[in-house]
């Protein structure tokens, strides 16, 4: 029997947090029972907008006997014990991308989550993106032929966010900066977005390497150049960097048909761009709205969500492999 509404914690209002709770807001299909933070004036905002439950401590949260679900926001190396927390309350869980900061914390909250048989879904907002989904739907028509190389890029400038109202830098976390708790620099931040939409397209990775880029002397890359080869065949391209305020998301494929939407040439080429400013284009929050209304349809309807647990975990064996990899000149 179908769910009429959706109760729902959140976990984290940073800035995707606070943008899952604004959207979960205008949800008829969901009810924000709950959010966590430990920051007062995050809990201040949530306030404003007229929840009524808010919690220091996420434990509280989570011992809400109402809660069906929960959106954990939370930085990376929060991920194991919070997930793993969920999971045991029976909470399904909608975990924002990577899936863990490193491989080990991720397959044990698959593993909980499998033996709990409470579903599991990760945040990759492209895969909710029209533009994309349209790409995906050319590729499996085989309008394209076989896609022999793709090139995707995902530039923008990572914790080095300006302010949407100055030129000031905001304030970036000390977590940020500490590789155990991020698990790495860009490639894991934005690389894992890539890595998972390129694995929606083309399949599974076969061997992938990567080029590092330290621009900022970190002890992890702010730049990344990954080339994976995918068991299909197609050679993928990977861009990812923190060196720009304005956010490009793109992917171009390269087929074997000679046919694009609208022009032709020799060899096959569709090219979709999103130029995304975060907090000024109304375009970069549709994806996450169609992302939670996907994923509390999926509690709604009792059918496992996608991209999963599962499907997350691969991404991070990817980014495990490429940092094992470098390629060096």
């Amino acid at each position: 029997m179908m769910v009429k509404k959706v109760n729902l914690g959140i976990i984290g209002l940073g800035h995707i947090g606070k943008i899952h709770l604004r959207n979960c807001l205008n949800l008829k299909s969901a009810r924000i029972i709950a959010v966590a933070d430990t920051s007062k004036k995050a809990l201040n905002y949530a306030k404003e907008l007229g929840i009524r439950r808010l919690f220091t401590d996420y434990h509280e949260l989570l011992k809400q006997p109402n809660i069906d679900a929960v959106i954990i926001s939370l930085p990376t190396h929060l991920h194991v014990n919070c997930a793993i927390s969920a999971i045991e309350e029976r909470k399904h869980i909608l975990l924002e991308k990577p899936i863990a900061a490193k491989l080990e914390e991720g397959e044990k909250i698959v593993s909980v989550a499998r033996k709990h048989d409470v579903k599991l879904m990760v945040g990759y907002p492209l895969r909710f993106s029209r533009k994309f989904i349209d790409i995906k739907r050319k590729i499996e028509s085989g309008v394209l032929g076989d896609i022999q190389v793709a090139h995707a890029i995902n530039i923008a400038a990572g914790p080095f966010t300006h302010q949407v109202e100055s030129n000031v830098p905001s304030a970036v976390p000390e977590w940020w900066f500490n590789k155990d708790m991020t698990g790495g620099g860009a490639l894991i931040d934005l690389g894992s977005h890539m890595i998972n939409l390129t694995r929606w397209y083309f399949g599974e990775v076969r061997r992938v390497k990567a080029y590092f880029g330290y621009r900022f002397n970190f002890d992890f890359e702010d730049h990344a150049i990954c080339i994976a080869q995918f068991e299909s065949g197609t050679i993928a391209v990977i861009n990812v960097g923190w060196f720009s305020q304005k956010t490009q998301v793109s992917i171009e494929l390269y087929g074997t048909v000679d046919h694009t939407f609208g022009t032709h040439k020799s060899h096959s080429k569709v090219i979709t761009a999103i130029q995304l400013i975060l907090g000024k284009n109304h375009a970069f929050f549709i994806p996450y709205l169609n992302e939670v209304a996907y994923f509390v349809g999926c509690i709604r309807n009792d059918c496992q969500p996608s991209p999963s647990g599962e499907d997350a975990l691969r991404d991070l064996k990817v980014i495990a492999e490429a940092y094992e990899n470098p390629i060096l000149f």
